[in-house]
C-alpha cells in the first residue's frame, strides 16, 4: 500500500496559471499564498483553482503572507550591483543584500524568506541566468541566498525533453534553511512525441495563410544564405519540438504542424498546454493570444513535481550534511 504524501504548506509567488501550484499540490501541498501580477493570468488561476491571486508582490507585506513550509516561484531575471556586494561583503554587512538587489523582483522573494523563513524553496529561471549581465546577475542570487539569507542551495538546469515532447531547459534553485542532502531528480525518458499530444480536429484558424506561410519561408531563405539559423521549426511528429516561448502567439513560427496538403499550423492552446504536461482538466478561459503568453511564460509540471518530490524527500528524511564551503567537492555527510 502507498504511503500517503507528508502534508506541507507552500506559497505560490510569480504564480503565472499554476504550474508550480498543480506541481506541489500533486505531491501533497497546501497553498495557502498566491501572487501573480498579470490580471488575464490571474483569470486563469482562479478558473483553475478557485483562489484569486494577490496582485503586485512589491506592495504586499511580508506579515500578511501566511506561514509556510516551502516557497516557490519563477521570478525574472534582473541585473543586480555586484560592486555593492563585494563591498558589502568585504566589510562584513549582514544588510548587504539589501544594495545590490534593491529594486528588483528577486530584492521581493529575499524579503519574504529572510522574514518567513521556509524550511525550503524552489526557484526557477530561464538557462541562461548563470550568464545574464556576464555571470554577475547569478553570482548575486547565490551570494545573497547563501551569505545573507544563510541557506544551503542547490542548482542544475534540468530539460523537459523526457518527460513532454519539449526541448525546454530551465535552470531550478533548491534551498533549505538547514544543511539538508538533496539530489535534483534523474528524469525518466519517456520518449514522448509531438504526435501524442495533438487533438484530433483542429480549426482551420490555426493553419498558416499563403502570405504567412510564405514570409517565414523568405525569412528562412534569406538568413539561410548568409549562415545564420534563424527560421521557422516545422516539427518532427515523432520527435520534439523547440520550446514554446511567449512570442508563439505572433506567428508560431518555432513550433509549426506539418499537414497534407495544407499549409503547417500553429498549435492549439490545448495542445500547448500538453506539451508542458497540464492536465486535461485543466481550464483555458482567455484568448488564444492569451493562452500562448501564459503557456509559453510557464513551467513543464512534471519536471517541478519530481523536484518537489525530491525536496519533500530531504525534508522527511532530514539526512544532513556538513557544508564545509560552496563546492560539492566538499560536502561531507553525517548523520
Amino acid at each position: 500500500m502507498k504511503t500517503p504524501p507528508t502534508p506541507f504548506t507552500f506559497i505560490d509567488l510569480f504564480a503565472g496559471i499554476g504550474g508550480f501550484r498543480l506541481a506541489f499540490e500533486h505531491v501533497g501541498g497546501q497553498c495557502t499564498f498566491a501572487s501573480e501580477w498579470d490580471k488575464f493570468s490571474q483569470q486563469t488561476y482562479q478558473a483553475n483553482f478557485g483562489h484569486l491571486p494577490a496582485g503586485d508582490l512589491t506592495q504586499i507585506l511580508s506579515e500578511d503572507i501566511p506561514e509556510h513550509d516551502i516557497l516557490t516561484g519563477g521570478f525574472p531575471c534582473q541585473p543586480f550591483s555586484i560592486a555593492g556586494v563585494t563591498k558589502h561583503n568585504a566589510l562584513g554587512n549582514p544588510h548587504g543584500f539589501q544594495h545590490p538587489t534593491q529594486g528588483t523582483l528577486f530584492f521581493d522573494i529575499v524579503r519574504i524568506i529572510k522574514d518567513k523563513q521556509p524550511k525550503a524553496f524552489l526557484l526557477e529561471n530561464v538557462k541562461n541566468l548563470t550568464a545574464h549581465n556576464k555571470g554577475q546577475t547569478f553570482e548575486i542570487i547565490k551570494w545573497t541566498l547563501e551569505e545573507e539569507l544563510k541557506y544551503h542551495i542547490y542548482y542544475k538546469v534540468l530539460d523537459a525533453r523526457f518527460v513532454v515532447p519539449q526541448h525546454r531547459e530551465r535552470i531550478f534553485i533548491v534551498g533549505f534553511k538547514d544543511t539538508l542532502d538533496f539530489k535534483f531528480p534523474t528524469l525518466p525518458n519517456l520518449n514522448p512525441k509531438i504526435r501524442d499530444i495533438l487533438e484530433d480536429e483542429v480549426d482551420n484558424k490555426y493553419t498558416l495563410t499563403d502570405h504567412l506561410w510564405q514570409y517565414l519561408q523568405n525569412y528562412a531563405d534569406k538568413h539561410k544564405k548568409k549562415g545564420n539559423g534563424f527560421g521557422y521549426g516545422l516539427a518532427n511528429l515523432d520527435g520534439i519540438s523547440r520550446t514554446l516561448s511567449a512570442r508563439y502567439y505572433k506567428d508560431g513560427s518555432e513550433i509549426l504542424i506539418p499537414q497534407k496538403h495544407k499549409n503547417p499550423r500553429r498549435l492549439t492552446p490545448r495542445e500547448c498546454a500538453r506539451l508542458l504536461g497540464f492536465p486535461e482538466t485543466f481550464k483555458i478561459v482567455v484568448s488564444d493570444t492569451r493562452a500562448y503568453r501564459q503557456f509559453g511564460n510557464s513551467v513543464a509540471v512534471p519536471v517541478v513535481q519530481a523536484i518537489a518530490e525530491e525536496i519533500l524527500k530531504s525534508l522527511n528524511t532530514a539526512k544532513r550534511i556538513k557544508y564545509v564551503k560552496k563546492s560539492a567537492l566538499q560536502l561531507s555527510i553525517f548523520s
